[in-house]
């Protein structure tokens, strides 16, 4: 928001500088080629990850589509009439696409496509994209970091067919991430088809991966690598002897779920692949049994042992029991004291499954938070040196399930959900420095389709967030124009009070080929965007006030850009949100 009345009562209750001070705002960059930037972790010593999202340019292969099938005929179709409703003449055919090379040319073209291929995600006889990168933030610049995916054999550059899932770096700047297969055009001939098909396959869901600092890459094997086995890498800290890795792996397939294998993925309709990645994506805790992780290596990244960290709860031996079960380790502390979320029993009925935020510690799995209290969800997203958790737990609120932030103290083993913007306001804590103090994000707007994300930094023991959009400028640089920038989500903090994050600014709008868009009277569009910022406390700086009281309930309860507005922004994402 832009005004910042209440802020000065807030800051008054606080106990340091670094909140007592404004913040200066800097953009990290975004990559050449991207529309939004975002920030996944930042080090003690500065090096800053994060990743990328809305390629302009996606390569697009028709080659070998069928321009007469009934489901890109029906698409196009729906196009064209949308074209009409909004007064526009659609500028291309089919068969520009098919014969003229269309989506390298015309935007509309090529937006079709992405947009059709993405409608059709399930569908693996088509071509598989995915707009989302790894990126690391070094000094100005903004560098891409492939994980799992390659040159294509199809087209010019990389096959931008995979997950790139880039979750955590070191003091020293290995960083670690979790990503997808790429996917390969193969031949396929179904046991009732005489003629071969083209179906899109690859070799495994979900891997874990490190990456060296000079860009070596060690994927993180599962032991249990039927199908491909899964792993993912969520956090790294630097030791004495090496490194610390947690994160998750596949350990077996529960019997309900090798049934279902058995009965359909027969490789006689569609390769086994592609039935297995439909099976993992349909069935609502997936095929694979999972259990948190913890991988030691030495200096030069060998793996030295691969720990399993277990449930909070045991599995019966009985047929009562064949589903799938997960455990994840999402962050890891110098003291190795891990944390992340677990399936866990209802209290009240053993027969119902929740995931709740837990910790590993000691050989033991620990669930924290009251279930009596009607608390049905959540994870433990971060943890200090001092052992204390943060994170959120879900509750139903006023009739809807909203996420609370908490703090838990290990040591003392209190648990605290601590007041955020309003009582049905969803709010998550994504990080927690030794100072004790937290940054995350809650949803401000009291009206359900007002609502929209604004981040927030909160000191353990006091009874308030402090919206960071409090502690920036009312105006731009020209003193009359307001602020550019609302940051939506804070992400990270370090020991100077540094916070790290996305905020949504206003730009010139952009198609999907990188050109800038205008509307049928010629006139430029424009569009919110996501970028990944910086927030630098400001010595002795003083909080502004830039409107009187009316205006800042009007500006709570009549916002123009409605929290699900966030969601139209391709993953505006909690930090760790792609580690669970």
């Amino acid at each position: 928001m832009k005004y910042k009345l209440l802020a000065a009562s807030i800051l008054a209750t606080l106990s340091t500088s670094a909140i007592g001070a404004t913040y200066q705002l800097s953009e990290l960059g975004n990559l050449e080629g991207a529309k939004y930037s975002y920030v996944t972790d930042v080090s003690e010593s500065g090096h800053i990850i994060g990743f990328a999202n809305g390629l302009y340019n996606l390569p697009i292969d028709t080659s070998y589509i069928d321009f007469s099938e009934n489901i890109i005929e029906n698409s196009y179709d729906n196009t064209e009439a949308a074209f009409e409703l909004s007064d526009k003449v659609i500028t291309f055919t089919l068969d520009d696409i098919e014969n003229s090379d269309a989506v390298t040319t015309n935007p509309d073209a090529h937006n079709f496509m992405v947009s059709f291929l993405s409608s059709i995600s399930t569908n693996f006889e088509y071509q598989k994209l995915n707009s989302l990168v790894g990126v690391k933030y070094i000094d100005t610049e903004v560098i891409e970091q492939p994980l799992f995916d390659i040159a294509s054999v199809d087209y010019d550059g990389l096959t931008r067919s995979t997950a790139n899932i880039f979750n955590a770096v070191s003091e020293d700047g290995v960083t670690v991430g979790w990503g997808s297969a790429p996917y390969d055009k193969v031949s396929f001939t179904p046991d009732d088809e005489d003629d071969a098909e083209t179906w899109f396959t690859h070799e495994f869901i979900e891997r874990g991966i490190v990456i060296s600092a000079d860009g070596v890459q060690v994927p993180l094997m599962p032991e249990f690598n039927e199908y491909g086995g899964t792993s993912r890498a969520n956090d790294i800290i630097k030791t004495n002897s090496g490194y610390t890795v947690v994160g998750n792996i596949s350990t077996s397939i529960p019997a309900d779920r090798q049934d279902n294998i058995d009965d359909n993925c027969d490789n006689e309709d569609e390769p086994t692949s592609v039935c297995i990645n439909l099976l993992n994506t349909n069935i609502s805790r997936g095929i694979f049994n999972k259990r948190a992780a913890k991988w030691e290596l030495d200096e030069s990244l060998n793996i030295t042992s691969v720990e399993e960290l277990g449930l909070a709860l045991a599995p019966d031996e009985g047929e009562t029991e064949d589903d799938a079960f997960t455990s994840t380790a999402l962050a890891v502390n110098s003291n190795g004291t891990i944390v992340g979320s677990s399936n866990t029993r209802y209290y009240n009925n053993d027969d119902t499954i929740l995931t709740m935020p837990v910790y590993f510690k000691d050989g033991a799995v620990i669930d924290f938070i009251d279930q009596e209290d009607d608390w049905q969800a959540g994870k433990s997203v971060a943890i200090n040196d001092n052992d204390v958790i943060t994170g959120y737990a879900t509750k139903r609120i006023e009739g809807t399930l909203r996420n609370k932030f908490f703090y838990h103290d290990i040591a003392s083993g209190s648990t605290v959900f601590p007041t955020d913007y309003f009582s049905s306001s969803s709010s998550y804590g994504n990080d927690i420095n030794n100072q004790g103090y937290i940054v995350g994000e809650g949803e401000v707007g009291v009206s359900d389709n007002t609502r929209r994300k604004e981040a927030f930094i909160y000191k353990i023991g006091e009874d308030k967030i402090t919206n960071l959009n409090d502690l920036l400028p009312c105006y731009d640089t020209d003193g009359e124009t307001d602020y550019p920038y609302t940051i939506a989500e804070a992400t990270s903090i370090n020991e100077n009070n540094e916070i790290f994050g996305t905020a949504t600014k206003t730009v010139e709008k952009r198609d999907t080929l990188g050109g800038i868009v205008t509307d049928i009277n010629g006139e430029i569009e424009y569009e919110s965007i996501a970028v990944a910022v910086k927030l630098t406390p400001i010595a002795n700086g003083e909080v502004e006030n830039c409107a009187p009281p009316e205006a800042e309930v009007y500006e709570r309860n009549s916002a123009s850009f409605p929290w699900y507005s966030l969601l139209l922004l391709p993953l505006v994402a909690i930090r760790r949100v792609f580690r669970f």
